[in-house]
This record gives C-alpha cells, sequence and structure tokens, in this order.
C-alpha cells in the first residue's frame, strides 16, 4: 500500500481551482480506497470535506505561491513518509523531495499577465517549467492546453477533461423564478459567468450587447479587480458574491450564456450552463470549441460578431457528453496516479 498526499489547499477558494480540488478529490479518493492518502488542508473546518470518505488530513497554514510553503510543505511530505504527491495545480515547491503529479489547467500568464509584475511573471514560469519537467506525468484538462503545454515546454501530458457536479441540471420553473426573483430578474436575460481578467475579454462583450439590437439585458455574474475598469450601460446587471448553489437556477432562467473569453484552458461555465439546458453563444477561441457543444453559436470576438449573434440567439442547447463527469475524470486520474506510483518504485 502507498501513501498519496494530495495538495487539497485550494479547496478553500470559490471557483476555479477550488471547484475543481473539491470536485475531484472525493471521487478520487474512492478510487484510491486501496491506498493510504492523506490530505494537505488549509483547514480541517472546511465544509466540503464532510462529504469526502474517511481519510488522514494533514493541516499545512501554508499559502500558493509563498516562501513558507517551498521550506513547509517538503519538510512534511517528508515526515508524512509520502511515496507521491498529487497536486491538482502546477503549483508544486520547486524541490518538493517526493515524486509528484500535477494538473495544468492552463498557461494564462504566458499569454495575459494582467496585473502581474515581472518578478511575478518570472516565478511564474520557473515553478511551471520545473513542476511540468520534473513531474512523474503532468495531467491537462483539454486538448488545447495539452498543446500549449507541449508547445511551450515539449511535455507530453494526458489530457483528462473537468467534470460538472450534478446540482447542475434543468430545474422546475417555480425554483428558478423563485432564486431569479430574489437577484431582480423577472424577464429573459443573457448570462455570464466567470472572472473579470483581462483575457476574459468582459468590455468587448458589454460593447457588443449595447451595439446589439437586442433588448434582452446581461447578467455578468463575477468578481475581481477587473470590474473597476469596466463601464456599464443601462442594461447590464452586475452580481457578485453570488454562492454556489444558485447558480444552477441562474443558468436555467438565461436566454442564452454568453462569453467573449479570448483564453480558455477549459471553461467550466460552460459545460455547467449546458448541463443545465442554456444555449451557448461564445468566442471561437481556444479550449472553447471542445466544450461548447454542436449547437452553440461560436464566433470571432469582435463587437459586430457578438452583438450580432446576441440580435439572433440560437435556442438550442447539448447536454455535455458522459465524459464530462468528475467520476470519469477521476477514474483517469486514478489510473494515472497508480502508473506514476510504479515508476518511483
Amino acid at each position: 500500500m502507498a501513501r498519496i498526499g494530495i495538495d487539497c489547499r485550494f479547496a478553500s477558494a470559490l471557483a476555479g481551482l477550488g471547484t475543481y480540488t473539491r470536485s475531484i478529490v472525493p471521487p478520487l479518493l474512492e478510487y484510491l480506497k486501496d491506498h493510504d492518502c492523506l490530505l494537505i488542508v488549509r483547514s480541517l473546518d472546511e465544509e466540503w470535506l464532510r462529504c469526502t470518505p474517511t481519510s488522514v488530513r494533514v493541516v499545512l497554514d501554508a499559502p500558493h505561491y509563498s516562501f513558507s510553503e517551498q521550506l513547509l510543505l517538503p519538510r512534511r511530505l517528508k515526515e508524512l513518509s509520502i511515496d507521491l504527491l498529487y497536486s491538482p495545480h502546477f503549483n508544486v515547491p520547486l524541490f518538493p523531495g517526493v515524486p509528484f503529479v500535477c494538473t495544468v489547467h492552463d498557461l494564462t500568464l504566458h499569454h495575459y499577465p494582467n496585473s502581474a509584475g515581472r518578478i511575478k511573471q518570472l516565478a511564474y514560469r520557473i515553478v511551471m517549467r520545473r513542476a511540468v519537467t520534473r513531474a512523474r506525468e503532468v495531467i491537462t484538462v483539454s486538448q488545447f492546453t495539452q498543446q500549449d503545454v507541449q508547445k511551450h515546454y515539449g511535455v507530453w501530458s494526458h489530457h483528462v477533461t473537468e467534470g460538472y457536479g450534478p446540482e447542475f441540471t434543468r430545474l422546475s420553473t417555480s425554483t428558478v423564478q423563485a432564486v431569479c426573483s430574489s437577484y431582480g430578474l423577472l424577464g429573459s436575460y443573457f448570462l455570464y459567468v466567470g472572472g473579470s481578467n483581462e483575457q476574459k475579454n468582459l468590455q468587448m462583450l458589454i460593447d457588443a450587447h449595447k451595439a446589439s439590437s437586442t433588448d434582452i439585458p446581461l447578467v455578468l455574474v463575477s468578481g475581481g479587480k477587473g470590474l473597476s475598469s469596466l463601464s456599464l450601460h443601462d442594461s447590464v446587471h452586475l452580481l457578485c458574491d453570488v454562492p454556489h448553489y444558485d447558480l444552477p437556477a441562474l443558468y436555467n432562467g438565461a436566454t442564452c450564456f454568453v462569453t467573449a473569453s479570448l483564453y480558455e484552458g477549459f471553461c467550466l461555465p460552460i459545460l455547467e450552463a449546458r448541463a443545465c439546458g442554456t444555449p451557448i453563444i461564445a468566442a471561437n477561441t481556444t479550449a472553447i470549441p471542445e466544450v461548447a457543444g454542436e449547437h452553440a453559436v461560436l464566433v470571432s470576438p469582435t463587437v459586430s460578431n457578438i452583438s450580432e449573434a446576441l440580435s439572433c440567439p440560437p435556442n438550442k442547447a447539448d447536454l455535455p457528453d458522459a465524459q464530462y463527469s468528475w467520476e470519469h475524470a477521476a477514474s483517469e486520474i486514478s489510473s494515472i496516479l497508480t502508473d506514476a506510483l510504479k515508476k518511483t518504485v
């Protein structure tokens, strides 16, 4: 029986890597039940831990991208006699002291540094290069990211898609109306769910909506520093701090899910929208065509193209294929980890 450490410190984040970690770890533990798995967490009080199978939880209050994690995490891994570390992110200490497998979700900072200074960009590239070149195995979440990693680092990786939770499904009209009305949404609306960083291209989406002939308002469920620089108009409604449990109803009530994003390693909100039966309008960029489905309207990200799509939105959606499940992803990752353990012998 091998001892596998799983770095769950990102699980407390509301979205993105937090969603991925909270979703992939519980089914992964079921597939790895023949091994001794230790979860490395920031706190034992995190609510998601109540839904995980019984396993040892190790507290390490060392933030990601910190000097302390470079010292404390390798020391703790050694003390725990870890045979293999799985990191659901590329952020592995430069000298972890144990073999590891990591998941790379995207190479965003290679293409869109946003507000990251030169030192942060340099540190990011050093950590990324060392992770993907020293890992026993590398996992990527889309064919696009797989190709991006190959292009920049010459490293082959396993393509394992993300999934969506069972809460993302078609809901009753009464349930949808109750949630939507609590946000003041009493009719049709276009919905964007995601971040506000540079690559999300929110201002173009807003401008395209203003230039379109539609009278359907645009609802942005977002957060982050990028919101402060946006120029909104009267038919745009910004919702911040929306709890996860309200998202399925907001997807269900939307005329379409819309995004003008220029760079996505996967784009989980598109998958969640599809699972709720919501049509898709999106930019024809990066990993989006892999996830968007047959009936999605994909356009070049320009104001004129997006405004035209908004003026005549699609009314069909494709439910996600069976491969897009956390159970399926966990099954594949468990096999990858098992193979990696054989390489450490």
